[in-house]
């Protein structure tokens, strides 16, 4: 197995959730801090194995709950569950298709943050909602949805640099004999 694309893809995961930690302009803009991981998760769910996939949320969302104000733990749940209904299913869906990304990404963007305030919730902590929840979710949700075709570009073409491509067919058939001589 080829480890340099999963690497590659805790590599990205780990500066989209340092970045969403750092990045203020957005964060005060929209609300809440603009988060990728949905993207990435529906990328890696489509991609990689379940073992792959369990370990990517796990961290990921252990990433974020470290840099965050929230549990330690609360959005592991959300970002697992997403990534492996959608390993489970990844048969069923249409991986090649971008607009498939798109309301994938879409779905995630929106399921994650939902799952986890209900969470959040549930525990006791009393999260904020109101109308603004509505539009921060949306906006979260559209983010995603673009971001996913974007990481299934970006990813795909690092596989194309990093990894061997497969060998053109030969021109002939294998099973050919050769007649050498003068006859």
């Amino acid at each position: 197995m080829n480890w340099l694309s999963p690497i590659l893809l805790f590599l990205v995961t780990w500066l989209a959730v340092y970045a969403q930690s750092q990045g203020t302009f957005l964060r005060d803009f929209l609300g809440a801090p603009p988060t990728l991981l949905p993207a990435l998760v529906v990328y890696a769910a489509f991609t990689h194995g379940v073992i792959v996939v369990a370990l990517l949320t796990t961290l990921a969302g252990l990433w974020v709950d470290s840099l965050s104000g929230s549990r330690v733990g609360v959005s592991v749940p959300a970002l697992f569950a997403l990534g492996f209904l959608l390993n489970t299913r990844q048969h069923l869906l249409l991986r090649e298709q971008r607009y498939a990304q798109f309301w994938l990404g879409l779905a995630g963007g929106i399921a994650v943050p939902l799952v986890t305030a209900g969470i959040l919730q549930f525990t006791g902590k009393d999260p904020a909602f109101g109308w603004f929840t509505l539009r921060q979710l949306i906006v979260l949700g559209l983010l995603n949805g673009v971001a996913c075709p974007a990481c299934f570009l970006l990813f795909d073409r690092l596989r194309g640099m990093f990894e061997y491509q497969p060998a053109d067919p030969v021109p002939y058939g294998m099973n050919r004999e050769m007649k050498r001589g003068r006859n």
